[in-house]
C-alpha cells in the first residue's frame, strides 16, 4: 500500500511514517519502479505498536531494541524485560511525583496559613524561615 493509505489506516501523518522509517523502526518497505514506497499490510500493526509504545513512555531507541525485524520473530524474554523495566521506571516516577506533590501541598498549606495581621512580604519571610531558607547562606 502507498503511504497515503497507510497514513489513513494508521491515523498517523505521512511525515511521521517517513520519520519512523528513517529511524529504522519501520522496515520491509519496498519501492515501486516510480519510486513510491510500498508498505506491507503489517506496517499498520507495526505503527500501532510504535505509537502505543511511545504513549507508554518508551523512547524510539527503546522501541528499536525490542521491535523485531519480522513481526513473527519477537524475542519474548527481551520484550518482557523491556516492559518490566518500563513498569519499574513508571513506578519510580510515580514515587517522585507523589513526593513532589506532598511537598507542594505542604508549601501551599504553609503559605495559606498566613496570619491575618501579616502582609505578603512578612508571610514570605515566615515561609522561607519555616523552610530553613533564611537568605543568610
Amino acid at each position: 500500500m502507498k503511504i497515503g493509505e497507510l497514513a489513513r489506516r494508521s491515523g498517523l501523518a505521512a511525515s511521521t511514517i517517513r520519520f519512523y522509517e528513517s529511524k529504522g523502526l519501520l522496515k520491509a518497505v519496498s519501492r515501486q519502479s516510480n519510486g513510491y514506497r510500498d508498505y506491507p499490510l503489517e506496517a499498520v500493526a507495526v505503527l500501532s505498536i510504535i505509537s502505543g509504545a511511545q504513549q507508554a513512555g518508551f523512547s524510539l531507541e527503546e522501541i528499536r531494541q525490542v521491535l523485531p525485524e519480522d513481526m513473527s520473530s519477537w524475542k519474548h524474554d527481551e520484550l518482557l524485560a523491556a516492559l518490566n523495566r518500563k513498569v519499574a521506571d513508571i513506578a519510580a516516577l510515580e514515587a517522585r511525583l507523589a513526593q513532589n506533590k506532598a511537598q507542594l501541598l505542604s508549601l501551599i498549606q504553609l503559605i495559606d496559613a498566613r496570619p491575618e495581621d501579616v502582609d505578603c512580604k512578612e508571610n514570605a519571610a515566615r515561609v522561607m524561615h519555616s523552610m530553613g531558607m533564611t537568605g543568610k547562606e
